[in-house]
């Protein structure tokens, strides 16, 4: 499908699919790799291509992300981890101490931060803390905390007395910082669930202005979204190209996509594609634009992450028994998508919140 891109983010998608057919396609293949080895192998590769920094760069457009996640899924080497470097996030601009003691060796790769926002179901109050003197007092749970797994510190929304909603910064090695579970979800990405108990944290470690937390993790979230609806928009490019390849195999019979009923159903799983891909370049270029694009990012997540649930669901049946195979590219396809539903805001509070 084509579209219409600048010279310049047509040389991007051009850098970037060269990557993915080359060094990171026998990366990902290479079964002698250990997860470490091959990680390190492909964020050599990703800086050597001018990708890594892409994402820690605060004047790289919304559109040049969106093309260089893409063509990353439609190759099929979207979920290898190092493609990207850490960006600033919610410490974006954050002055001193948090710009030397967190926000620079974040950038560097010294250290690792985890996102916590969502709370434990059955928890009776919001993760909170009281003033005391020049120190926070923190206490509460956080049940799903992305990066959680490896973090040296969180980013958390916590409610501070007089002050509001707040991001803050919590490292995992204080006392009173405790997790409490370590779980993969089915895509294959690590998380975990922390408590804090009454652990005290410097007033300075506040991000931005009182009160402003919440709308900090949203637009954070909000980038994430864009960048959950690109590896879907790719991914279903790929699936329909694996797809098309196995309905022209000859075999006993003939060829499947001989039969109308199968055309007719890879036709209107492609149309749908179009519009998905449609929906998510204009909400980057609104986004480019500086228009706000909340419901515009809402709206693409679920349509993209729904549909390509969708598509890996008919790839299966259109193929046959031998993708649901484990380690068929549809099958691990499948299992990764089904996470996106999910990802940053399960689809229907996304749609009641439209």
């Amino acid at each position: 499908m084509p579209e219409l891109l600048s010279a310049e983010l047509i040389a991007l998608r051009e850098r970037t699919a060269a990557l993915a057919r080359g060094p990171l396609a026998a990366l990902r293949d290479d079964a002698s790799l250990t997860d470490a080895e091959r990680g390190a192998r492909v964020r050599a590769a990703s800086k050597e291509a001018g990708l890594y920094g892409l994402t820690q760069r605060d004047d790289t457009p919304a559109l040049a992300l969106l093309v260089a996640r893409e063509t990353l899924a439609i190759h099929g080497v979207s979920m290898l981890r190092g493609l990207f470097g850490a960006g600033g996030g919610v410490l974006a601009a954050v002055g001193e101490p948090l710009r030397s003691t967190h926000l620079l060796p974040m950038l560097a790769g010294d250290k690792v931060a985890g996102f916590a926002i969502t709370e434990p179901r059955d928890t009776p109050l919001p993760t909170h803390a009281t003033v005391d003197g020049d120190d926070l007092v923190v206490t509460g749970r956080k049940s799903y905390v992305t990066g959680g797994a490896d973090a040296d510190f969180l980013t958390a929304l916590v409610d501070v007395d007089g002050l509001g909603p707040s991001m803050v910064v919590i490292d995992t090695d204080r006392p009173g910082v405790r997790v409490t579970r370590r779980f993969s979800s089915l895509d294959g990405s690590h998380h975990a669930a922390f408590a804090f108990e009454q652990v005290r944290v410097p007033r300075a470690h506040v991000i931005g202005a009182p009160g402003d937390g919440r709308s900090r993790a949203l637009d954070k979230i909000s980038a994430v979204r864009r960048a959950v609806a690109a590896d879907c928009v790719g991914t279903m490019a790929w699936l329909l190209d694996v797809v098309a390849g196995e309905l022209q195999r000859e075999r006993k019979g003939g060829a499947k996509g001989a039969q109308d009923r199968i055309r007719l159903r890879y036709g209107e799983l492609r149309a749908a594609a179009y519009a998905a891909r449609s929906m998510l370049y204009r909400t980057a270029r609104l986004a480019d634009a500086g228009e706000n694009v909340v419901n515009e990012t809402i709206a693409s997540k679920v349509f993209a992450s729904e549909l390509a649930n969708r598509i890996a669901d008919e790839s299966v049946q259109l193929i046959g028994g031998e993708a649901l195979v484990v380690g068929h590219p549809v099958e691990r396809a499948l299992r990764r998508v089904r996470a996106y539903r999910l990802a940053e805001g399960d689809s229907d509070t996304l749609y009641v919140n439209l």
